[in-house]
């Protein structure tokens, strides 16, 4: 409860702190860490969390002392709320997976979110639980349509759980070996930015490409 005191107190004194991975995770501890981990890769609406910058800041501040846990409880704590968070979101898409395909767009929901999921999901199959932990939107979005698919549950835990750790592993694991190195703890916050523009750049293309496609196919 403390962590989460203490973090709602740096959201009041800086509401960008919320999109911050550093200040998630020092000002969070391990609690926020893992809801927050836990809401990207459930809840819809909560698409936009930094989940890549996030594990792998969570690597770098173990390594550091700054997150005092051992590296193998931060990242075994890690993979089971992303998990977790995944069941959340394969059961919201087979619940009311058809109720979301019909909702309007909103700020934090467009239909292409969905779309561009499923697309990815037809391509991969099951896979895509997998190869989709590494790219944001499909992160979210995969597992609701898993849902709404409805695939068989015990393969989707299967690729879910193979998935969140192959995702926490290497990034997270990567930040721990290179948070000993002085010029990373120096830099995090650009490292962070580089991450999170190299990660997020070839979705958002895709999604404007797929977009246009659709639009050209109206008009003709």
């Amino acid at each position: 409860m403390e962590e989460i005191r203490q973090f709602i107190h740096q959201i009041q004194n800086d509401p960008g702190s919320i999109f911050n991975p550093e200040a998630v995770v020092r000002y969070g501890g391990i609690t926020i860490l893992c809801l927050t981990i836990f809401a990207e890769t459930g809840l819809f609406f909560c698409f936009f969390f930094p989940g890549d910058s996030l594990v792998f800041t969570a690597g770098v501040l173990t390594s550091t002392g700054a997150l005092p846990y051992h590296w193998s409880i931060v990242s075994v704590l890690m993979i089971a709320s992303a998990i977790a968070g995944n069941m959340v979101g394969y059961w919201f898409g087979k619940r009311t997976g058809s109720l979301l395909i019909k909702r309007r767009d909103t700020v934090f929901f467009r239909k292409e979110y969905i779309s561009t999921a499923e697309t990815f999901y037809g391509r991969y199959g099951g896979m895509a639980l997998v190869l989709g932990r590494f790219l944001p939107i499909i992160r979210t979005f995969a597992p609701i349509v898993a849902g709404i698919i409805k695939l068989p549950f015990k393969r989707f835990l299967f690729y879910s759980s193979i998935g969140a750790i192959l995702w926490v592993i290497p990034i997270g694991g990567a930040g721990y070996l290179l948070g000993t190195i002085p010029f990373v703890q120096h830099n995090l916050g650009y490292i962070i930015l580089a991450m999170v523009i190299g990660i997020t750049s070839p979705v958002i293309y895709k999604v404007i490409k797929e977009n246009r496609k659709k639009k050209k196919m109206k008009i003709n």
